[in-house]
C-alpha cells in the first residue's frame, strides 16, 4: 500500500515526532509498502534526512527548554521560528494519493483532533482516533469529568488555580502539567506553596509571552506504581511497569537509554493485570479512540488503580511503551506497524490489503 507518514509538526513534541515517524516509515517500507515521511509544516523528508533522525535519536530535553527558534537538533527539517506555523494538508498532494496516512505526530493540532478533521474533509483513510477521540484524548480536564463520571478512579485536579487553593485542596506534594500535551513537556512535581506559586507565576508568564491561556492543571499526586496498558484493535496488550531514574517519568526518563526501566509484562497479580486491561479499554471505548492507544495508570499502596490519562496517539521510538507492549505480546515493532495500517484500511473500500 501507499502509506504517508505524518511526523514532525509544530508542537513542542515535535523532535519525539521526528523520532516516531521515520521509525514507523522504515518499519513499513521493510515489510514492502511505499511510504512518504512527511512534516506538515516542513515537507517531504528525504531518505537522508531519516536516516540522520534516526541515528540521533531523541534529545534530553524538550524543545520548550532549549529555545523554540533552534535548528532541529535531529533533522534538516526548518525548524518553527516565531510564531507558531499551523499544520496543514491541501498542498500536500501525497496525502490524498495515499491509500493511508499513518498520523505519528504528538501533541498540538496534530493530535487534538485538528488534523483529523482536515484528513476526513479531504476524504483520507488514516490510522488512529478520529476527531473526537483525539479532543477528547488531549484535554486532560474533559477525560478526567468524563473518568469520573463513568465511575473510574482518577486523582482530584484544578486547572489554573490560585497557589492557596490548590495546596488547601490538592494537598503537598502535587502535580503540574498542561492540560493538552504530552512526553512529559513542562511536567512539575510540586511540594512546596512557594512551588507551586513560582509554577502558577513561570507558566502564566510563558502564555502571555505567546498570547495564549495557560491551561494548566494541578492534580493530586498519588504514589505508587506506574503501569500502562497498550489497546491495539478491540485487544489490551501486557500490562507494563515503569521505574524511573528520577521522581517523576520525566522526558528525560522518556527518551533517554538507561533513565527508566520498563518491565513487560509488568510483575504483577494475574487479578490486577486483568483488571488494568479491562480498565484500559473502558476507557479506550468511553473516549472514542480506535486502532491503538495507550492508557497510563498508578496503583496505590492500597492496590487501588488510578487512571492518569489516555493517549491517543502514542510514542512509536524505540524506546516507547507501545512497542515494548507489542513485543511482550509476541509482535515484531513492523508487525505492530503494518497491524495499524490494515486497521486503518479496511475502514477504506478501495484499498488493496
Amino acid at each position: 500500500m501507499r502509506v504517508v507518514v505524518l511526523l514532525g509538526g509544530d508542537s513542542e513534541e515535535r523532535e519525539v515526532s521526528l523520532s516516531s515517524g521515520c521509525q514507523v516509515a522504515d518499519a513499513l517500507r521493510d515489510v514492502g509498502h511505499e511510504v512518504v515521511a512527511l512534516d506538515p509544516v516542513g515537507g517531504a523528508l528525504t531518505r537522508g534526512d531519516e536516516k540522520k533522525i534516526l541515528t540521533e535519536g531523541v534529545g534530553s530535553l524538550p524543545p520548550a527548554e532549549i529555545g523554540l527558534g533552534e535548528a532541529d537538533r535531529s533533522s534538516g527539517v526548518p525548524a518553527r521560528s516565531g510564531a507558531p506555523t499551523r499544520v496543514t494538508i491541501s498542498h500536500h498532494e501525497e496525502i490524498f494519493s495515499a491509500d493511508v496516512v499513518f498520523p505519528a505526530l504528538h501533541g498540538g493540532t496534530g493530535e487534538d483532533g485538528t488534523l483529523q478533521a482536515l484528513l476526513d474533509l479531504g476524504g483520507c483513510t488514516y490510522a488512529g482516533s478520529a476527531m473526537l477521540g483525539c479532543a477528547l484524548a488531549m484535554d486532560k480536564d474533559v477525560t478526567k469529568r468524563l473518568l469520573r463520571d463513568a465511575g473510574i478512579r482518577t486523582a482530584d485536579w484544578l486547572m489554573n488555580p490560585i497557589a492557596e487553593e490548590a495546596v488547601e485542596r490538592l494537598g503537598l506534594p502535587m502535580i503540574a502539567k498542561p492540560v493538552a500535551g504530552g512526553s512529559s513537556v513542562r511536567l512539575y512535581l510540586l511540594d512546596t506553596l512557594e512551588a507551586v506559586r513560582e509554577t502558577i507565576d513561570v507558566e502564566g508568564e510563558r502564555s502571555r509571552e505567546r498570547g495564549v491561556s495557560p491551561d494548566m492543571m494541578y492534580e493530586a499526586f498519588v504514589a505508587g506504581r506506574e503501569l500502562t496498558v497498550g489497546i491495539l484493535g478491540e485487544n489490551a496488550l501486557p500490562v507494563g511497569e515503569i521505574v524511573s531514574e528520577h521522581d517523576l517519568f520525566d522526558y528525560e526518563c522518556k527518551y533517554q537509554a538507561g533513565m527508566a526501566h520498563e518491565i513487560f509484562p509488568a510483575e504483577i497479580p494475574d487479578k490486577l493485570a486483568r483488571t488494568l486491561q479491562e480498565t484500559a479499554l473502558e476507557v479506550h471505548r468511553l473516549l472514542r479512540l480506535r486502532d491503538f492507544s495507550r492508557i497510563d495508570f498508578i496503583v496505590d499502596t492500597q492496590g487501588d488503580a488510578w487512571c492518569l490519562e489516555a493517549n491517543a496517539l502514542p510514542g512509536m521510538t524505540s524506546n516507547s511503551l507501545l512497542p515494548k507492549a507489542a513485543r511482550a505480546a509476541g509482535m515484531t515493532f513492523h508487525e505492530l506497524c503494518d497491524r495499524i495500517v490494515h486497521l486503518a484500511a479496511t475502514r477504506s473500500p478501495g484499498a488493496s490489503l
